[in-house]
């Protein structure tokens, strides 16, 4: 029974990548049955190569994932050099699973409320500093034509991603033992960190830069908020390309995947090479000298929890904002009409989301604690780099491929097939985010249950699953915030028929009324804390009635202990 479980754990998150990487091929090459597309050709590949433009978009491409991912990565380091175990380090630790939780469609609607041409910013300089600004279309940092804005927020969006997946590496490092041998050198701490600490968390790192950099390439959802439009991304193009109501132009959007997917590749290649590159051919500046640089860390902490907490009020104002004139800093009139006349429609959108969230958090996280189990028990099992391939595929490269399976099966089945995608993406998150505690965990305390007379199940519920506790329902959460922040998913495999608040927020932010937008990118930011929320009081609760000592009151006196007895 436990194998057959585990088979289908495989089929349901892994052997679907085949399809779905098969199936966009096939499109590439013109091989679509149900469009009525069945011989091969190489048309769809010279339609993206003559595309205008399509150079550019690459380029934009190559430079906004590469670019945010290294200022990502550069922004960690300057934060746990800094910061790393001391006296404002439980502040950091405490800030971060707030700001994990911030989807980036809400933090990209955030950061263009602050910063496109009528943001809040440019109405605080024009009201301050007296600036004129003639040529208010002119855009900053919001669908700008160099994808600046585009490459910031995404490497101020990803550093919380970096640093949760640093703390168990610098543990691992051992900072405080390398930190003695350091100083008993004479390095200075700024020196340990550049010379010592950062070519072994470089080496470690390798994963997370990978999910980093996948993402920031293939994004959809953030790059239709704040990136170029003229030309715009390469993911922007294929999506395009893929709306297209010409049935007959999909080999076009399927090899634009293709070539997506092969950036992407290349992108990964090139991560490695820099890695290998920086930290064992050229390593001469590991041991050149004393002298090191010590980096702004906490002001750049500063900053991004600044600007993640400034996106919840001004997204609240917008929302009540009935008049608002440039370059006024706050509205002349407020107004809750805009609530009023969208609850009635939003209301089923908001259950549709969470109902979809909980089924897909529940679901993967039966099969993250299946798989880690079985991992255990079992010689054999998947490996974990295949189990997080759907991270760092491009969505756009297998989702088409996998909607053409889908066909096959039943075309009807929307909520179904969503909700699957939902888990195919989520349980990477989920696997990886229980992997840490499901090895540290002492296997004595289980052979001490079974020594006892308890059952494997019974042991797993009572002993193992109230000490990890914790970390499940953390795992839990993040479950359903991957699925609440799926965007292609839902859009491809739902068929457009099932709308959630994460494509709403999309939907709307171009263009649409801002008071509109605002409403829903604020509950598609507070949901995610709704459910960190919720798995940080069970927790809690948890703890405080498993630690809770047993009162035993006996009849006696409370002195009878006290007293000796009485020799007649």
């Amino acid at each position: 029974m436990f194998r057959a479980t585990y088979l289908l754990l495989i089929c349901i998150v892994i052997i679907p990548t085949l399809p779905g990487i098969i199936g966009v091929m096939l499109s590439s090459f013109s091989y679509i049955p149900p469009v009525g597309l069945d011989s091969l050709s190489l048309q769809g590949y010279a339609d993206v190569l003559n595309w205008p433009g399509i150079s550019t978009s690459s380029l934009l491409t190559l430079f906004t994932a590469l670019t945010s991912t290294y200022l990502a990565l550069t922004i960690c380091f300057a934060i746990l050099q800094s910061l790393w175990r001391n006296k404002h380090w439980k502040r950091v630790e405490l800030v971060l699973s707030p700001l994990l939780a911030v989807p980036h469609v809400a933090f990209a609607i955030g950061f263009a409320f602050l910063f496109a041409p009528t943001g809040l910013t440019t109405r605080i300089i024009s009201t301050l500093f007296g600036v004129e600004f003639n040529d208010i279309s002119t855009s900053w940092l919001v669908h700008d034509p160099f994808a600046i804005g585009l490459t910031l927020a995404l490497a101020l969006k990803e550093v919380p991603f970096l640093l949760l997946m640093s703390i168990p590496i610098l543990q691992q490092l051992e900072i405080e033992k390398l930190s003695k041998v350091g100083s008993s050198l004479g390095y200075s701490p700024s020196q340990l960190w550049i010379k010592v600490v950062l070519p072994q968390w470089l080496a470690k790192m390798r994963f997370p830069l990978f999910a980093v950099v996948a993402y920031a390439s293939s994004v959809v959802d953030f790059a239709l908020i704040l990136g170029p439009n003229t030309p715009p991304t390469l993911a922007m193009l294929v999506w395009q390309w893929f709306n297209d109501p010409d049935l007959q132009l999909l080999p076009r959007a399927a090899s634009g995947a293709i070539l997506l997917f092969i950036l992407t590749s290349f992108l990964l290649l090139l991560v490695l090479l820099i890695e290998k590159f920086a930290t064992h051919y050229f390593k001469r500046w590991q041991y050149s000298g004393r002298a090191g640089i010590s980096l702004p860390g906490t002001s750049f902490f500063g900053i991004i929890t600044l600007l993640s907490i400034a996106i919840f009020p001004l997204m609240l104002i917008w929302s009540y904002a009935q008049r608002w004139r440039f370059p006024d800093i706050m509205p002349s009139r407020f107004s809750d009409r805009f609530w009023e006349s969208e609850w009635p429609s939003f209301l089923p959108i908001i259950s549709q989301s969470i109902a979809i969230a909980l089924i897909t958090a529940m679901i993967t996280l039966c099969l993250a604690v299946l798989a880690h189990e079985y991992r255990i028990k079992n010689k054999l099992h998947i490996p974990g780099y295949v189990v997080a391939i759907p991270m760092l595929i491009p969505q756009l490269s297998i989702l088409f491929g996998l909607q053409i399976a889908t066909l096959y099966v039943s075309s009807e089945s929307y909520y179904l097939w969503v909700i699957w995608s939902h888990i195919f993406f989520a349980f990477p998150f989920v696997y990886l985010s229980l992997d840490g505690p499901w090895k540290s965990y002492n296997q004595n305390y289980t052979r001490a249950a079974l020594s006892l007379g308890k059952s494997p199940l019974q042991t797993f519920f009572m002993v193992k699953s109230r000490l990890l506790l914790p970390s499940i329902l953390y795992a839990w959460a993040i479950g359903a915030s991957v699925s609440l922040a799926q965007y292609l998913p839902t859009l491809i495999l739902g068929g457009g028929r099932i709308a959630t608040v994460t494509t709403e927020a999309v939907a709307l932010s171009s263009g649409f009324d801002r008071r509109v937008t605002a409403i829903y990118a604020l509950w598609q930011a507070l949901l995610p804390f709704v459910f960190f929320t919720t798995a940080i009081l069970a927790s809690r609760l948890q703890h405080r009635a498993r630690v809770k000592p047993t009162i035993y009151q006996e009849s006696v006196p409370n002195d009878a202990t006290s007293r000796k007895p009485r020799h007649p």
